[in-house]
């Protein structure tokens, strides 16, 4: 083996940075500083850097990187990432739906998987899920050319006031916080009433006739619309 291809990063580790980057970047495609890059993957901002710089000098390359000024997907980056959240998401419906995995261990199970299965694969469970459009979190599924519906939902720790909101989709990468906001009964669709405010970051929401407090962290977990 040579040692250019030594050097090359593998494939597991590539979508995980292009998926990061992605989630990072939002609708407008923002660029993502290094440092943020790497609190989002937990790894030291030296190895982002010289991963983003092995990246940026291949024959495709999948991200436009520019020291200093951050990084963003290329077209070639965007879809492979596109290509891995499908998967992702689709896997993550299955283990829920067909295998009845709890839903704090779909997301860990997934990251396993996403990178390995093949095409023909993905449409398979795709027909036996009835081509959903949503994971168990909420979170949309792209289409298979890559398209995927803007959304509008914030975190419920930054909506202002109290009031009636929608639960559009909870975070899914944390699974002690995921599994206090399943024990709470919210999940994907439902509606709640936010009734107070603490000062430390507390929310107290109303759902049918129960009173729950949810904790900081997991007010930053559920994304909620305006109902």
């Amino acid at each position: 083996m040579s040692p250019r291809a030594q050097a090359r990063p593998n494939t597991e580790s590539v979508d995980n940075y292009l998926k990061a980057i992605l989630a990072l970047g939002g609708p407008e495609e923002r660029r993502i500083p290094g440092k943020e890059l790497a609190g989002y993957l937990r790894v030291a901002p030296a190895s982002v850097t010289n991963m983003l710089q092995k990246l940026a000098a291949s024959p495709h390359p999948p991200v436009d990187y520019q020291m200093h000024h951050g990084v963003r997907l290329s077209a070639v980056g965007k879809k492979r990432a596109l290509e891995i959240v499908r998967h992702h998401r689709l896997i993550e419906t299955f283990l829920y739906e067909v295998l009845h995995y709890p839903l704090e261990e779909v997301h860990d199970e997934a990251e396993r998987l996403e990178h390995f299965i093949s095409e023909r694969f993905e449409q398979r469970i795709a027909a036996r899920l009835g081509h959903p459009r949503t994971d168990p979190h909420g979170h949309c599924i792209p289409e298979l050319d890559g398209r995927m519906p803007r959304r509008t939902a914030i975190p419920l720790s930054e909506t202002a006031g109290n009031g009636s909101f929608l639960v559009d989709s909870v975070e899914d990468r944390d699974a002690p916080i995921l599994r206090l906001v399943r024990r709470s009964g919210i999940r994907p669709g439902l509606r709640l009433h936010v009734r107070s405010r603490g000062a430390a970051g507390q929310v107290k929401v109303k759902l049918g006739a129960r009173l729950v407090a949810l904790s900081p962290q997991c007010a930053r977990a559920i994304r909620v619309l305006p109902a």
